[in-house]
């Protein structure tokens, strides 16, 4: 083991990528300080002490989705209790609230409503910025996009400069989940196949809008499963250069239908954003999404290849039905002493990780 720590210490020292296996053989081991030490030296290389974190707002525009996925406990089928839509009044406001609190973002996914248009979508975009020209909106997953396309009968290069033109900036880079089929088959039988996410990822890369890519890890998949994601994940990065950030989404079994599922304990976190920032060596940010992994998991995170803490946050709903027991919002203060406090530079970005502010 300790041939597989000094092998990927030479090649993170020559910026040289590490292999399948040797990413398999460090999630084998057990030495998760030893594996935290070779990321925190790969993204000293890439971004010193530099800790990014933008003040953001979500709206989760709809929870009616016609797909059921075993692993969301957000969707709800038309008619259930609970399942609502935004009005556009009602978006607007949310984002009149967001530019009162600061925000340089508008997070925005939604289920796969059945019966709303395409143009509803545009209408939405357009809302957004006309409240402020300035807010950049973050929206859509690949999945949603697949689905204007089908909705619309427009292809998705279409939908994409459609989108573009009524205000969107770039994706979030959800529904990835695992890419790998029997995976999928099993925990979103409904959802569109990894090969069309990348797919639909690449088109939205070329007509010149950035996105993040996810991993949604802790349920029904295995290590060989999480590398091989991964792995697909570089090599489109490879070809495109349109990631941003790559952000492991730890999964929170609460309310969810996923048989026997326990979720994502400490150290299996650690170590997939250990591996993940060791792996991922053409990604220039890995982000620590505290709404599921607590605040203290993602602050420790910071020593463990990590250097983005995402934003505020406000009324983020997808995790939080899942059971995950972090606040709904976090002020920019308390982000700023968490990075602080971890040894490292706050920095307050855009989405587009232009610096706002160094702290």
């Amino acid at each position: 083991m300790n041939q597989l720590f000094e092998t990927v210490k030479e090649k993170i020292a020559h910026s040289r990528r590490i292999t399948d296996s040797e990413a398999l053989a460090l999630f084998a081991s057990n030495d998760l300080l030893a594996i935290g030490a070779l990321a925190a030296s790969a993204n000293e290389k890439k971004n010193a002490d530099r800790v990014y974190f933008n003040v953001n707002r979500h709206i989760n525009y709809t929870n009616l989705c016609v797909n059921q996925c075993i692993f969301c406990a957000f969707s709800k089928e038309e008619g259930e209790e609970g399942g609502y839509t935004l009005a556009l009044e009602d978006i607007r406001q949310k984002a009149l609230e967001a530019v009162a609190a600061g925000a340089t973002e508008i997070h925005s996914v939604g289920g796969l409503h059945p019966s709303l248009p395409f143009e509803f979508y545009l209408a939405m975009l357009r809302t957004i910025k006309e409240v402020s020209p300035e807010l950049h909106i973050k929206a859509f997953t690949a999945v949603e996009i697949d689905y204007f396309s089908r909705l619309s009968r427009l292809s998705v290069t279409e939908v994409v400069a459609a989108l573009k033109e009524a205000g969107l900036g770039s994706m979030p880079g959800g529904g990835a989940e695992i890419l790998g089929q029997e995976v999928r088959d099993k925990i979103c039988p409904e959802k569109i196949s990894g090969r069309r996410w990348l797919e639909v990822i690449e088109e939205v890369h070329n007509a010149g809008l950035r996105s993040n890519a996810t991993m949604l890890f802790g349920h029904l998949e295995n290590y060989a499963d999480r590398v091989e994601h991964m792995r697909l994940i570089r090599e489109l990065q490879d070809r495109t250069g349109g990631f941003q950030s790559f952000i492991p989404l730890a999964f929170q079994p609460d309310n969810t239908r996923v048989p026997g599922a326990k979720g994502v304990g400490g150290v299996d976190a650690l170590k997939t954003l250990a591996i993940s920032r060791i792996y991922l060596d053409n990604f220039q940010h890995i982000k620590a999404y505290w709404v599921m992994l607590g605040l203290k998991i993602a602050q420790t995170s910071l020593c463990f290849g990590v250097n983005d803490l995402d934003g505020t946050v406000i009324e983020e709903q997808i995790g939080h039905d899942a059971g995950a027991d972090s606040p709904q919002v976090v002020a920019k203060e308390r982000i700023v002493n968490l990075i602080r406090k971890a040894g490292k530079q706050p920095i307050e970005r855009d989405t587009l990780y232009n610096e706002l502010k160094a702290y």
